[in-house]
């Protein structure tokens, strides 16, 4: 079945897919170019541990807004996601 692309760029992975992959709710996708079509990669949650204080080392001061927040957890996904690549990198 084929998908539009939505507004904000994104697309609905069909539920199938998601099962057979076991992509869930969390998972982390990292996203890359490859002889000219996206390659998308899917990694489950570590962990089901608390988070508490997974941000600090990207928080300088508290937070004190939503957008402040989503900078920082921004940057902690950039952040493992870089991590990730690297760990596949080194495998091959």
């Amino acid at each position: 079945m084929s998908r539009k692309v939505g507004t904000k760029g994104q697309i609905v992975i069909e539920k199938p897919i998601r099962d057979k992959l076991g992509i869930k709710p969390g998972s982390l996708a990292i996203q890359r170019i490859v002889d000219g079509r996206v390659e998308i990669q899917f990694f489950p949650p570590e962990h089901n541990r608390s988070l508490a204080g997974s941000l600090a080392p990207y928080i300088k001061r508290r937070i004190r807004s939503e957008e402040e927040w989503r900078e920082a957890r921004e940057m902690a996904w950039a952040e493992a996601a870089r991590e990730k690549m690297e760990r596949l990198n080194k495998s091959k």
